[in-house]
């Protein structure tokens, strides 16, 4: 199964350039090689990495923290204040892992008092349009496609997919290695490993593909497949489905990560 890999970072150049129509705040922090291009905007309390590109008209507003080599898109807003009417001006946050990317016309808004910050992780990819609402914590390897949106404080695991113009509900988990097809309306939590679509979104077997890509071995999908046959595909109900599981499956790390997400899902996996 693929892991986070540090990867060898080869630059061109180690000076920083920064477009003399840029804004950049005085309290900000800037490191080496970086790029902000014209009419970009850094706001305060913001820092940017070894080897970031601020495309032209990005703007990060406020307390946004860059990881090394991540490229903020045009037009993006990241650090922009939560939508949140309880929100009264307290000092919250962004952080951004390290290579991710953001394209065009991103919004990724900062925390609000619950968690104090919106997070998002390594080597992510977020497509034009997707907006990331106030306390979402997003992690590593993931993709989001154009026009997706996350209501406030959603939680998507490491390697999870999302397909363009999907909406997600507040609070909803996305589990790790799932993939969420086009146009998906999730109301609540997806599992991990498996792929699912629609509105209403209905779950359809494991994401094979995604699992063989990341290097999943046959044994393990084997596993998971008769776990996601006794939860979601059998007439017992979940207490039932979950003594099945463990009985019968084996209590491999996988399996038993499916376990647990389902027994802490606040919102349920009603598929």
């Amino acid at each position: 199964m693929s892991t986070d890999i540090e990867e060898p970072i080869v630059r061109m150049r180690t000076e920083t350039v920064i477009h003399p129509t840029a804004i950049v705040s005085p309290e900000a922090r800037i490191g080496e090689g970086v790029s902000i291009g014209p009419f970009a905007i850094v706001g305060p309390n913001c820092v940017i990495g070894d080897g970031c590109v601020l495309a032209p008209r990005a703007t990060l507003q406020q307390n946004v923290s860059l990881g090394r080599d991540v490229k903020i898109g045009i037009g993006s807003v990241i650090g922009g204040d939560p939508q949140d009417l309880k929100y009264r001006g307290e000092e919250t946050h962004v952080e951004i892992g390290d290579w991710t990317v953001i394209r065009e016309y991103v919004t990724v808004n900062r925390g609000a008092l619950d968690s104090g910050k919106t997070t998002v992780g390594r080597h992510c990819l977020l497509m034009s349009y997707v907006h990331l609402a106030h306390d979402c914590h997003v992690g590593n390897h993931v993709i989001i496609s154009n026009s997706t949106q996350l209501a406030g404080h959603v939680t998507v695991e490491d390697w999870a997919g999302m397909s363009g113009l999907c909406g997600i509900h507040q609070f909803a988990r996305i589990g790790r290695n799932s993939y969420i097809g086009g146009a998906s309306r999730v109301p609540q939590d997806v599992p991990p490993y498996v792929m699912a679509v629609g509105n209403p979104i209905k779950l359809y077997g494991l994401n094979s593909v995604g699992l063989r890509r990341n290097g999943f071995s046959h044994e393990t999908m084997r596993e998971l497949k008769r776990a996601y046959r006794l939860l979601f595909r059998s007439d017992l109900s979940l207490s039932q489905a979950l003594a099945r599981v463990a009985a019968e499956v084996q209590p491999i790390p996988e399996v038993q990560h499916l376990v647990s997400f389902i027994e802490a899902s606040p919102r349920g996996v009603g598929f």
